[in-house]
Order: C-alpha cells, then structure tokens, then sequence
C-alpha cells in the first residue's frame, strides 16, 4: 500500500503526456492498485495515438473547450496565470521550493509539493496551507468534472482519486 505522498506523486505522474513507456509504467503497477486494473485492460488494447488524444482534449486543447485544464489559476480564476498562480508560488518560495519549466498553479505540481510535504517529517502545516488555501477550493468540482468528461477508465479512475484524496485532506 502506498503512503500518501507516493499515491500524490502517482496522481501527478497521471496527468503527465502518454509515452511510449506509459503502458508498460502503469502494467508495473499491477496489484498495487486495483483502480488501474480496467484502465490497464483498456489502454492495452488501444494505439498510444488515442490515448494522447484523449489526454489532450481533456488537460491541454479541447474544442470547443478544455475540460479539465489543470490549472488552478484556470478554475480560480479565469485566466492563465492569475492572482492564484502568484499566490501558490508565494507559498512554494516560503517553503524554499522552486517550479521550473511549468506553471506553479499546474495540478501536478501542486501535488508533487503537497507529496513532500506529506513525507515531510514532523509533518508539515504547509500542506494543511495549500490543501486549504487553494486545492480545497478547485479540486473537488475538478474532479468531478474529470470523472465526467473522460472518455478513458484511467482519468474516470484518476478523478475517482483525486476526490477521494480531497475528501482525506478535508479533514485533516
């Protein structure tokens, strides 16, 4: 059973571009995670050119719109980078972390620091900050959204997660 950290850093791994590993990434995973037993069916059967389709109408390029742009500034805010995307940086810059090459306010991201500070020990109440502050407040009607939108049992189940997690992080 994977700790929480790793089970973020998972979630943020998912929403990454399909490769050509990315099957044979997640077929590692077997028995470790039941959730991902239809997706692996699923993806198996499919060419990696419908699986990068389906990944990009959903997080990058949708027409007419992008269902699941993940971005916090996005859902927030409206606009890409907004006020949020500064004030997520703001929080990583006190916690001495630095994003290169992406937008701060980018789910995966977000994930992979709130992955280290759950690692973190004693335990952090930054992250309890950044599950407040500004998950909480998108990721919930996110995740939902994905698990309606997807075409794939991967980001249906991914959806499923993230919810899930959201639920955990409420409470904590």
């Amino acid at each position: 059973m994977p700790t929480r950290g790793e089970r973020m850093r998972l979630l943020a791994g998912l929403l990454a571009a399909p490769g050509e590993e990315s099957l044979a990434v997640l077929e590692a995973l077997d028995g470790e995670l039941r959730w991902l037993d239809q997706a692996r069916r699923e993806l198996a059967e499919m060419a990696l050119d419908e699986w990068r389709a389906e990944h990009a109408r959903l997080f990058i390029n949708g027409f007419p719109c992008t269902p699941c742009l993940p971005f916090q500034s996005a859902h927030l805010d409206g606009l890409m980078p907004g006020p949020s995307t500064v004030a997520v940086n703001a929080l990583y810059r006190q916690l001495g972390l630095e994003i290169e090459d992406m937008f701060p306010d980018y789910l995966g991201a977000m994930l992979e620091c709130a992955a280290y500070l759950a690692d973190a020990s004693p335990p952090q109440e930054a992250e309890n900050i950044l599950w407040r502050n500004h998950l909480l407040r998108w990721l919930p009607a996110y995740a939902e959204t994905l698990q309606a939108e997807s075409r794939l049992a991967l980001y249906r189940g991914l959806g499923r997660e993230l919810a899930m997690l959201c639920r955990e992080c409420s409470h904590g």
